[in-house]
C-alpha cells in the first residue's frame, strides 16, 4: 500500500471529480431489497426502493452490528486507548455565513439532516477511498501545531492563520478571509437521533445513542472538524492542532467539555476537493481510538501522516457492486475482525509511553490486611489516621463545613425522635427520646474526637430497634429487670470487641455478601412497614368507629385526661390491696384523624423525595427542599394536628428537662445488681449470649458503612480504621449501658448524605469529585446540636406519634428502592421482555435468576418467622447462617459466573449531584 499512495508530487489524482454512488454497507434497505446511496445526498434522503417480499433480517443484522453499545468503543480489538479520556468529535460545515453542525461521533456517526432539521440513526461510519487519499495528501502539506497553549476559539484560528501563512500555504491577503471564515457564528443542532423507516435500523437504534454515549461517560475529550468552501482562497488548506491541555470553550459543541483536537480544511469550490466527505473522513479518524492515540502521541507530522496509512491500512474497500442482501456483508465482518486483531500490538513502545503519561499509582493500603500479631490492625488504624489529626481541625475552615452541619443536624435529629419516641413504645418508656438524644450527642462527640472516620454520623438504627424490642420482650418474659440485663450485655460487648480487635477479625466483613446484607435490609423495611400498620390496628382498636362515645368534661385543661381506676382487693386475712390503674377510653375521631396523619406525614416526605429527583426548579435548590422533607412533614402534621382541637391524638413523650423517660422505674446512674430487686448471677454470664447478638448487627452495619462511605471513588485521602472505629463504637455503647442509654452504631443514610454534603465537585459540565473535606468538627457540632434539642421538650411533646409511624412507613418503603432483591422479586411476575439489562438478567438464564430470587425469599421467611417468635433475639444468629448458605451455593447449585451475576458488589457511588437517585440507593439498612 506505501507504494501506491506516494504523494511526493502536486498532481491531480487519478479520480474523477463526481463521486460515485457506493451503498453503505450498514445502513442498507432491508434483506431482500435492493437500492444505493449517494454520498452526498443519500444520508438526507433515501431513494425510492422496489418494494419486494419482506424477509426476516434480524440473524444478520445481529452480525453486522453488536447489541452492547461498548463496541462503539472498538473494544473488540487489542488497541490500547489512553485512557484517561474518550473520543467524541462533532463536525461543522460552512454553509453560507455561518457553521453548521452536520455530523457527531461517539465511536459510531450520526449525521443531521438540515432538510428535516433532525438527527439520523447512530451507524458504523463509512468513507470513500477517495476522501482518504485526498486527506492524507493535503496532510503532507498542511499546518500541523503540536501542544500548542490556546484556551480559546480566536487564538486557535489566529495560530492557524498565521502558521499557514508563515509555510506559504497561504497569500497574505487571505489572511483577514480565512480568519473571518473560522471565527464564524456557530450553530449548534443538539437533539436525540431519529429512527428510519424499515428494518430498526438493526436493533441498534434503540440501543446506542452518540449524545449518550457521550453524556455517560467518566471522561470525554472533544475533537472540533471545521470543513467547507472558502471561494477567496487559492488552493485547498489544512490544519491540524493538539492542544497540550484539553479547554473547555463555551459555545463551541453541544456540550461545554474540554477539547484536544482541532482540524480545519477549507478551500475554493474549484479544487476538486469533496469538503463534506474530506470533513467526515477527518472525524471519523479523530473518533478512533488508535489513531486517537496516535495523534496524542505524535512527536511532529510524519507520525501523523503515518497513523492515517495506519488506518487505511485497516480499512476495507468495497467494489462499485451492488449488494443484493445483508447476508453478502457477513464474510467482510469477518474479515475484519481478524485485521483489527493485528492492528496494534501491546509491544508498540509508544503506548507504553502514553500509559506512562499518568505515572505508576501507589497501591492503596488495605485498612482490612492482617498484620498478624494482636492489635495489630488498631495500631495501624492509629498510625495511618492520627497522623493527619492536626489538619482534621484545619480542613474545618471551610463555609462548606458549616452548611454540612446545618443540613446533617435535621437529618440525625428526624430519625433521633422517631426511634425515640417508638423506642419509649416498645420498652414501656425505660428508654426514650431524652436518653436517644443524651447518647447520639456524648458518644457522638467523643466519636468524632478519636475515630479513624470522623465523616462517619453514629446514632440508632432499625436493626438495633429491633434487638431492643426483642431483648426487652424476652427479659419481660423471664421477669427480670431490663435495664439492668443491658449494663451486663455492655459489660460483654466489651470483652467481645477487645477480643475482635485483639485477633483482627475486621477481615470477616469482606465475607458478608450482597445475599446476607438485602436479606436483612428487606427484613428490617418489611419490620418497619408492618409495625407502622400494627399500630395504626391497635389505634383502631383502642379507638373503634361506634356511634356513641363517653362523655367528655369539656370545661377541664384536658378534656382527653386518662381516667384512673382503683379496685379494692381484699385477701383471705381480711387486708385490703388498693390497686390503681389507668384506663385509656376511646375518643371519637382519633383513629381517622391517626390515620390522616399517619399517610399525610408519609405522602408528604415521599413527595419530597420525589421532588428532590424531579425537574422542577434548579438543581441545588430542589435538593435543598428535598434533603428537609421529614422534618418539612412533621411539622406538617402538627400544624394539622393543632388546628383540630376536638379530636385526641397521642403526643411524642418528652420528659421536661434533662429527666429520664420513667422517672419511676429508673435513674440515669443504673445499679448493676439490680434496681428493685436482685439480678441474677447466672443471668450476668448469661447475658454473653444476646452480647454476643447485638454486637453481631453493630459489626454488620457499622463495617459495611466503613466500606461504602471509604470507596476509592470518594477520593478520601486520610484513610479509614475499621478496627478503631469498631472498638469506639462497641466500647462506648458498652459503657454507657450503665447510664441506662441506648447502644448506637454507624448510620449508613446519615453517614453517606454527611460525606455527600461535604465532597467538593470540580467545575465544569460533568463535576467530577475532587475531594472531601476530611475533618471532626461537623461530626462533633451535628452530635452537640441533637442533645441540646432535648431542650425543645415544648415542640417535642407537640409532635403526634402518628406523624411518626409515617416516617416509620416512609424509611421502611424508601429503603426498598437499590435492593436487587426487591428487584428480582418483582421480576418474578414481569414477562421476559421487560427484564432489565443488567448481567443478573441478562447473563444468567431467568429461570436460574427466579430460582436464586426464591432461596434469598425462603431465608427471608424464616427470619420473620423467628423475629415473630419467642426466639425473635435469635434473629441476629440465624442472619449469620446465610453467609456459609451462601458459599455454599457457589460451584455447587450455581457456578461462579452466575454468583458474580447475582451476587456481585456493584453498588456505584451515589452523589446529591445525580439526578434520579438518592442516598436510599445506595444504604444497605434503614
Amino acid at each position: 500500500m506505501e507504494a501506491v499512495l506516494n504523494f511526493e508530487g502536486d498532481k491531480d489524482l487519478s479520480y474523477e471529480d463526481n463521486d460515485s454512488s457506493l451503498a453503505s454497507p450498514f445502513t442498507l434497505s432491508p434483506v431482500g431489497q435492493t437500492g444505493s446511496y449517494d454520498l452526498e445526498q443519500g444520508r438526507q434522503k433515501e431513494e425510492e426502493e422496489e418494494e419486494q417480499e419482506e424477509q426476516p433480517a434480524e440473524s444478520y443484522a445481529l452480525s453486522i452490528i453488536p447489541r452492547s453499545v461498548d463496541a462503539a468503543w472498538n473494544t473488540n480489538t487489542n488497541a490500547t486507548t489512553r485512557g484517561d479520556a474518550q473520543a467524541y468529535v462533532e463536525l461543522n460545515e460552512l454553509l453560507g455565513n455561518k457553521w453548521q453542525e452536520t455530523g457527531r461521533w461517539a465511536g459510531y456517526e450520526e449525521s443531521y439532516n438540515p432538510i428535516t432539521g433532525a438527527w439520523g440513526p447512530s451507524h458504523v461510519s463509512y468513507l470513500t477511498f477517495k476522501s482518504l487519499i485526498q486527506l492524507r495528501k493535503v496532510m503532507s502539506t498542511g499546518a500541523v501545531l503540536l501542544d500548542v497553549d490556546e484556551s480559546g476559539l480566536s487564538g486557535i484560528a489566529e495560530r492557524i492563520v498565521n502558521e499557514l501563512l508563515d509555510r506559504k500555504e497561504i497569500r497574505p491577503s487571505d489572511r483577514e478571509a480565512l480568519l473571518k471564515a473560522l471565527l464564524q457564528k456557530r450553530s449548534q443542532t443538539e437533539g436525540p437521533s431519529t429512527g428510519t423507516s424499515g428494518i430498526d435500523m438493526i436493533e441498534m437504534v434503540h440501543t446506542f445513542s452518540v449524545t449518550k454515549q457521550r453524556d455517560t461517560a467518566d471522561s470525554v475529550e472533544a475533537s472540533i472538524v471545521l470543513s467547507g468552501v472558502v471561494d477567496s482562497l487559492q488552493k485547498p488548506v489544512v490544519a491540524f492542532m493538539r492542544l497540550r491541555d484539553a479547554v473547555v470553550m463555551d459555545g463551541i459543541l453541544e456540550a461545554n467539555m474540554p477539547v484536544r483536537f482541532i482540524f480545519a480544511l477549507v478551500g475554493p469550490s474549484q479544487s476538486g476537493i469533496n469538503f463534506h466527505e474530506g470533513g467526515r473522513a477527518m472525524a471519523t479518524l479523530l473518533a478512533d481510538w488508535v489513531f486517537s492515540l496516535e495523534a496524542y502521541l505524535a512527536q511532529n507530522e510524519k507520525e501523523l501522516t503515518n497513523a492515517i496509512a495506519d488506518f487505511m491500512d485497516c480499512s476495507i474497500v468495497i467494489p462499485p457492486t451492488e449488494i443484493q442482501s445483508l447476508a453478502m456483508l457477513q464474510p467482510i465482518v469477518n474479515f475484519q475482525k481478524r485485521i483489527l486483531r493485528e492492528r496494534l500490538r501491546p509491544a508498540d513502545t509508544r503506548i507504553a509511553l502514553g500509559q506512562k503519561a499518568k505515572g505508576p499509582e501507589k497501591p492503596r493500603e488495605d485498612p482490612l490486611a492482617r498484620t498478624g500479631y494482636p492489635f495489630g490492625g488498631l495500631v495501624k488504624d492509629i498510625k495511618r489516621r492520627y497522623k493527619h489529626y492536626v489538619s482534621d481541625y484545619t480542613d474545618a475552615l471551610n463555609p462548606q463545613v458549616l452548611s454540612a452541619v446545618i443540613f446533617i443536624y435535621f437529618a440525625a435529629l428526624s430519625p433521633a425522635i422517631t426511634f425515640g419516641g417508638l423506642l419509649a413504645d416498645k420498652t414501656e418508656h425505660m428508654m426514650g427520646v431524652s436518653e436517644l438524644m443524651i447518647s447520639t450527642c456524648l458518644q457522638g462527640i467523643i466519636f468524632s474526637l478519636f475515630a479513624a472516620q470522623p465523616v462517619l454520623i453514629i446514632g440508632f438504627t432499625g436493626p438495633l430497634m429491633v434487638f431492643e424490642e426483642a431483648f426487652f420482650e424476652f427479659c419481660k418474659s423471664q421477669g427480670v429487670e431490663y435495664i439492668v440485663g443491658r449494663i451486663w450485655v455492655g459489660m460483654w460487648l466489651i470483652i467481645i470487641v477487645l477480643i475482635v480487635v485483639a485477633v483482627e477479625a475486621s477481615f470477616l466483613v469482606r465475607f458478608i455478601s450482597r445475599f446476607t446484607q438485602e436479606i436483612f435490609s428487606i427484613l428490617i423495611s418489611l419490620i418497619f412497614i408492618y409495625e407502622t400498620f400494627a399500630k395504626l390496628m391497635k389505634i383502631f382498636k383502642t379507638h373503634p368507629l361506634v356511634l356513641n362515645y363517653e362523655h367528655l368534661n369539656a370545661t377541664l385543661d384536658d378534656p382527653f385526661h386518662p381516667v384512673y381506676e382503683v379496685q379494692n382487693v381484699t385477701d383471705e386475712h381480711g387486708n385490703i390491696t388498693h390497686h390503681h390503674s389507668v384506663r385509656e377510653r376511646a375518643y371519637p375521631n382519633t383513629a381517622l384523624l391517626s390515620m390522616c396523619l399517619m399517610f399525610g406525614c408519609f405522602f408528604i416526605a415521599y413527595f419530597f423525595r420525589q421532588f428532590k429527583n424531579g425537574i422542577f426548579l434548579p438543581g441545588p435548590i430542589r435538593r435543598m427542599i428535598g434533603d428537609f422533607g421529614v422534618p418539612i412533614a412533621i411539622f406538617f402534621m402538627i400544624a394539622v394536628d393543632i388546628s383540630i382541637e376536638d379530636a385526641y391524638t397521642q403526643k411524642l413523650v418528652v420528659p421536661q428537662g434533662l429527666t429520664v423517660s420513667n422517672t419511676s422505674a429508673r435513674g440515669w446512674f443504673i445499679n448493676p445488681l439490680g434496681e428493685k430487686k436482685h439480678f441474677p448471677i447466672w443471668l450476668m454470664f448469661a447475658c454473653f449470649v444476646p452480647a454476643v447478638l447485638v454486637f453481631i448487627l453493630i459489626f454488620l452495619e457499622s463495617q459495611i458503612t466503613t466500606l461504602i462511605v471509604s470507596k476509592p471513588e470518594r477520593k478520601m485521602l486520610k484513610g479509614s480504621g475499621f478496627h478503631l472505629d469498631l472498638l469506639l463504637i462497641v466500647a462506648l455503647g458498652g459503657a454507657s449501658s450503665i447510664f441506662g442509654v441506648p447502644w448506637l452504631s454507624a448510620a449508613t443514610v446519615r453517614s453517606v448524605t454527611h460525606v455527600n454534603a461535604l465532597t467538593v465537585m470540580t467545575k465544569g459540565p460533568k463535576p467530577e469529585v475532587e475531594k472531601v473535606l476530611e475533618q471532626r468538627i461537623s461530626g462533633m457540632l451535628v452530635a452537640a446540636l441533637v442533645g441540646i434539642s432535648i431542650l425543645m421538650e415544648p415542640i417535642l411533646k407537640m409532635i403526634p406519634m402518628t406523624a411518626l409511624f409515617g416516617i416509620f412507613l416512609y424509611m421502611g418503603i424508601t429503603s426498598l428502592s437499590g435492593i436487587q432483591l426487591w428487584d428480582r422479586m418483582l421480576l418474578l411476575i414481569v414477562p421476559k421482555k421487560y427484564h432489565p439489562s443488567d448481567p443478573y438478567a441478562t447473563r444468567v438464564q431467568t429461570s436460574r435468576m427466579h430460582l436464586f430470587t426464591v432461596i434469598q425469599v425462603v431465608c427471608l421467611g424464616i427470619l420473620w418467622a423467628v423475629k415473630m417468635s419467642k426466639a425473635s433475639l435469635a434473629l441476629p444468629f440465624i442472619l449469620i447462617l446465610t453467609i456459609p448458605l451462601r458459599m455454599l451455593l457457589t460451584g455447587r447449585l450455581f457456578t461462579v459466573l452466575e454468583m458474580k451475576c447475582l451476587d456481585a458488589d456493584d453498588a456505584k457511588v451515589v452523589l446529591d449531584e445525580e439526578p434520579g437517585m438518592d442516598v436510599y440507593d445506595e444504604s444497605p439498612f434503614p
